[in-house]
């Protein structure tokens, strides 16, 4: 299919993959979720009626479900890193790499976020700036993860909270204790909180001065690009 505008001709291709789209589209919600019942973990902010029965746990169903959440968001980490580095349908991925050491598209990027040039013609799916951007997110992510576990087994001291509890409890001395966990937790989160509104402002940006479908590739798998990319 194509589509003729001012001369140029583009073509629809697929961009992402149906298990592409789910597991990012899981990823976000869980972050929403997450983000929501942590700072009510943090900062109650929610009072519930007092009554005589013992029933008012809301704090303790708040951290219940950070914690379903939160093994939900470790799935789908760990599924994306496979789809990462080992599918050849996600190949465009790890190709950015290309792009990130080469210092000619770094200064065709940034001039077409200044609009004084032309987007750079790139090897893989996301330009060097993006690349960054998520390398710098799943480092934040194993970090906000591995600061969750160690939260995690002093709640849980059962199963996976009790095979997880001797390494978890060496980890946390080497952060300096609970309290800089729980610190570094917090700040993990609020770094995530500046990517995810960075990364919408991007796509929006790249959608509307890109004009290949950016933000419907992430709905429908498909974009239009230009014949000679």
């Amino acid at each position: 299919m194509a589509n003729h505008e001012e001369n140029v001709c583009m073509e629809r291709e697929q961009e992402f993959s149906a298990s592409y789209r789910w597991q990012h589209w899981i990823r976000a919600f869980s972050i929403l979720a997450l983000v929501v019942t942590g700072f009510y973990i943090a900062d109650p902010f929610i009072t519930p009626e007092p009554n005589p029965e013992p029933t008012n746990f809301l704090q303790a169903y708040m951290r219940g479900w950070h914690e379903i959440i939160g093994w939900i968001l470790v799935a789908v980490f760990v599924f994306k890193t496979y789809l990462f580095l080992f599918t050849r349908e996600h190949r465009g991925e790890l190709n950015s790499l290309q792009d990130m050491i080469n210092p000619k598209v770094w200064i065709q990027q940034i001039g077409y976020y200044l609009l004084i040039t032309k987007h750079p013609k790139l090897k893989g799916i996301y330009n060097p700036i993006q690349f960054v951007a998520y390398i710098g997110f799943y480092v934040m992510l194993i970090g906000i993860i591995v600061t969750g576990l160690v939260l995690y087994v002093h709640t849980t001291h059962v199963g996976l909270g009790a095979m997880l509890y001797a390494p978890m409890r060496s980890l946390e001395v080497m952060m300096g204790g609970l309290a800089n966990v729980r610190e570094i937790h917090h700040i993990l989160m609020w770094g995530i909180i500046i990517f995810v509104v960075g990364h919408i402002y991007m796509a929006v940006y790249n959608a509307v001065f890109g004009k290949e479908g950016a933000m419907d590739a992430v709905f429908s798998g498909m974009k239009w690009k230009h014949e000679d990319h």
